[in-house]
């Protein structure tokens, strides 16, 4: 890993999934994490209707004992949610708008909850659509105060694992970094191009986030509903920060 990997020379970085989020947060004061298909729509929701969230990487044994310790609801999968009268709390953002608000959730997730709960070192807060200009809102005092600010796109995962890089996760980050006014600060190409790629379907975004490979995959799953919402931009105003006792509304 060279100082070029990590962006070093820059004020404002963007690199993808775990390894290249560790390596453009290394001396960042502000890791702006963003998995909009869904851990961050989903995390925005959560904590706009004062649920306090645990991230948490996989769903297994040591998630439902990670719950347990904080006395926290575990969330359920898309599948396990649907077709409910009263759907527990999901990683589903649709569903988690029409289930019953809890005090705390412990919120798998392979990609975005990875990642967050990985990044060692700089301020963890979550971005999406939802919450876009919040986020912008949020960053520009510690931008005018010399702040780092290191955006991680999730992306997604192939079936072996691999990284899969997501439109919808460019596009997120992109919709933050439109939002701010960077001309006084060294941004590097990477981020540079998140926000051209925003601006390339700010104007019809509702359907270019359906069009793209993850939504359409949402889609065809029964979870069109999961799209519409995570398109919903603005729709919340709060920023999820992460705190030594989970996110909390910054």
């Amino acid at each position: 890993m060279t100082t070029a990997h990590g962006q070093a020379t820059y004020d404002v970085r963007l690199d993808w999934g775990p390894t290249g989020g560790a390596a453009v947060a290394r001396g960042a004061d502000v890791a702006v994490v963003v998995d909009v298909l869904s851990f961050t729509s989903t995390l925005g929701i959560a904590v706009a209707r004062g649920t306090r969230v645990h991230p948490f990487p996989w769903k297994d044994e040591r998630a439902a004992a990670f719950a347990a310790e904080r006395d926290a609801v575990l969330a359920v999968g898309r599948f396990e949610a649907a077709g409910l009268a009263d759907p527990p709390p999901s990683l589903s953002p649709a569903q988690l708008l029409s289930s019953t608000p809890v005090e705390r959730l412990v919120l798998p997730s392979p990609n975005g909850s990875t990642i967050c709960a990985a990044l060692a070192g700089p301020v963890v807060v979550g971005a999406s659509l939802r919450n876009r200009t919040a986020v912008a809102r949020w960053l520009r005092p510690h931008l005018d105060a010399g702040a780092v600010v290191a955006f991680v796109p999730a992306g997604e995962r192939w079936p072996d694992g691999s990284l899969r890089p997501g439109l919808e996760d460019l596009w997120g980050a992109g919709a933050v970094l439109a939002a701010l006014d960077l001309t006084d600060r060294s941004v590097s190409p990477e981020a540079r191009h998140a926000a051209a790629s925003y601006a390339s379907v700010a104007g019809d975004l509702r359907n270019a986030l359906a069009d793209c490979a993850s939504g359409r995959e949402l889609a065809e799953g029964g979870y069109a509903a999961d799209v519409e919402a995570a398109a919903d931009i603005d729709a919340e105003d709060v920023v999820p920060v992460l705190t030594d006792d989970g996110f909390v509304a910054g």
